[in-house]
């Protein structure tokens, strides 16, 4: 995940380059860096240097990088003769390069050819079967193809080896939840938690599918979340805060009072729609009204 300082850093380099203030090769390289996706900004800039001699040769070695990640943008944006020209130009430099047969799948992939990637991408991994690149490859063309069914059970392989990758978890996550299968994604949640427990982001997602879920012990548990996600990010979490109110209902509707925390869960929604109203008035004092309203129906508010 990109920090706040990188961000900006990326933000500042790409004014500069596209207000033609130079730096494109720095501002390459710390999209490189970042792993961030920018790929009309790289098809543009890493273009204009590959077509200038005199930039592309003072860039000793890292011309073949550059090419590497003209190739890529330029599949990104459909602009295959670009592609193929760059992929032509690496493989001549390294003719037995592996790296480079990735990038002719990637190739077939972006023109749509799926048994033909499948075929070279299997052919790949048979002689590394440790390459995460493809296998994450083989889980985007199962989406792009719509077949979840495979996707799922080819990231479920994938993080059988490389149980480490929070990436790969995610985007489990988010299949699972696209297909309303939200006890298998509250399950990667949890390992993301487990694996990076300062992160508010899983904190929150976990919340959320426990709270679809539904029942007592859900609405209790994404409550703690909730509120773990809120303490985390200094109470500024104004879904989290909409979700205290929301699981303090519901626990209350299913309980009826009979609850012995009852009164601590009052005592927090009430925390929390306070919290709610001096963010609105700090930052959409406009929707105040719009949020006394929605706390009204909730009854949260007299």
């Amino acid at each position: 995940m990109v920090g706040a300082a990188e961000e900006a850093q990326l933000a500042r380099l790409e004014n500069q380059v596209d207000n033609g203030g130079g730096g494109a090769w720095e501002y390459l390289s710390l999209v490189r860096k970042l792993k961030v996706r920018r790929s009309d900004k790289v098809f543009k800039h890493g273009l204009s240097i590959l077509n200038d001699h005199k930039q592309r040769s003072g860039l000793g070695g890292e011309e073949w990088t550059l090419y590497e990640q003209v190739a890529v943008a330029a599949m990104d944006c459909q602009c295959l003769d670009v592609a193929k020209d760059c992929i032509k130009a690496l493989r001549k430099q390294f003719p037995e390069s592996k790296r480079i047969g990735r990038l002719e799948a990637m190739f077939l992939e972006a023109k749509g050819l799926w048994a033909d990637a499948e075929k070279a991408y299997s052919s790949l991994l048979e002689d590394n079967p440790l390459d995460q690149v493809i296998h994450k490859r083989r889980v985007a063309m199962a989406k792009d193809q719509g077949n979840f069914s495979v996707a799922i059970e080819r990231l479920n392989k994938y993080l059988e080896i490389f149980m480490a990758d929070q990436d790969a978890w995610r985007e489990l996550a988010e299949i699972y939840v696209s297909l309303q299968l939200y006890k298998q994604a509250a399950f990667c949640y949890e390992e993301l938690i487990l694996s990076q427990p300062t992160v508010p982001l899983y904190h929150l997602a976990y919340a959320d599918v426990l709270y679809t879920l539904g029942g007592l012990e859900n609405y209790q548990l994404a409550k703690k979340y909730y509120a773990s996600t809120i303490d985390l990010t200094g109470g500024k979490n104004t879904r989290a805060l909409y979700g205290i109110c929301l699981c303090s209902i519901a626990i209350g509707q299913l309980t009826k009072g009979r609850n012995k925390e009852d009164k601590d869960s009052f005592e927090l929604q009430s925390l929390a729609s306070t919290a709610l109203e001096k963010e609105y008035k700090k930052r959409a004092s406009d929707k105040l009204p719009l949020l006394a309203a929605t706390l009204r129906n909730l009854k949260l508010q007299p």
